[in-house]
């Protein structure tokens, strides 16, 4: 029943919705940038449905008093496990800015969007420029009051991935202490429900959890440390209350056949 739920999730999401919604909203590009935050979160508010109702894949945010008020700028470090935190953003954050690779810009019509977004894009083949770049950036979305999200680790991860296999990487720090922003750590567990490159998903509730900021004032690497700390502990929690909650539900499953 899962894959049958799965099939269907991906031929309405990446055969209709996305499509439909990359064509059909194109004309809002010509207007101010609201309209294309609008379209990001109709998109993303879209896709929420699809995933509760036909995945039967749901969410829940913990912490939301570490969470600073819209309209204030901040860094936001989150774990990654696959695409589903991408897909949760507009509806986190308000009008978040995104960090990724200069290449997605060129996309037809999704890179029209990101664009007109105002997304931080990087050549990561240039790694100096690349550095400087992104700083910024950052100071240009301080300027306007949005919160940055960034993905410390540098690249989607596995469920049992360890830090030593994936190390989180210097770039979150530099910002930190660059733009004298606090970081928000953020924890999830939705990479047991939607692994990374996955075309399976799994029905539950992805539990997303904002802890307690990192104040400025401390050096970069002093930074990066109490990040990993906190994002691998209460991610790793979060993972094994949402693997009890997996075993308890086959549990019954089976029971009832």
């Amino acid at each position: 029943m899962d894959k049958v739920r799965s099939l269907l999730f991906n031929i309405l999401y990446y055969g209709f919705w996305t499509p439909i919604v990359c064509i059909c909203m194109t004309p809002c590009l010509l207007f101010p940038r609201g309209f294309t935050v609008w379209v990001a979160q109709f998109y993303q508010d879209g896709t929420y449905i699809l995933e509760k109702y036909l995945l039967g894949l749901d969410y829940e945010v913990r912490g939301l008093e570490h969470r600073p008020p819209n309209g204030t700028a901040y860094l936001i470090g989150s774990k990654h496990y696959s695409a589903y935190e991408t897909l949760k953003l507009y509806r986190l954050f308000g009008d978040p800015t995104i960090i990724l690779k200069k290449e997605l810009l060129s996309l037809p019509l999704f890179g029209w969007f990101l664009k007109k977004l105002d997304v931080i894009a990087i050549d990561r083949g240039k790694r100096e420029e690349a550095m400087n770049s992104l700083i910024e950036g950052t100071k240009k979305m301080q300027g306007q009051n949005r919160p940055i999200v960034i993905f410390p680790q540098g690249t989607r991860v596995k469920v049992d991935a360890t830090t030593q296999e994936k190390p989180y990487k210097g770039g979150i720090g530099k910002l930190y202490v660059a733009t004298g922003m606090k970081i928000v750590p953020l924890a999830t567990n939705s990479g047991l429900y939607w692994p990374r490159n996955a075309f399976w998903k799994k029905p539950g509730k992805v539990v997303f959890e904002f802890l307690p900021p990192i104040e400025p004032g401390l050096t970069a690497a002093e930074a990066i440390k109490v990040l990993e700390e906190r994002v691998e502990e209460a991610s790793n929690r979060l993972i094994a209350e949402g693997r009890k909650a997996l075993t308890t539900e086959f549990t019954e499953e089976k029971r009832e056949h």
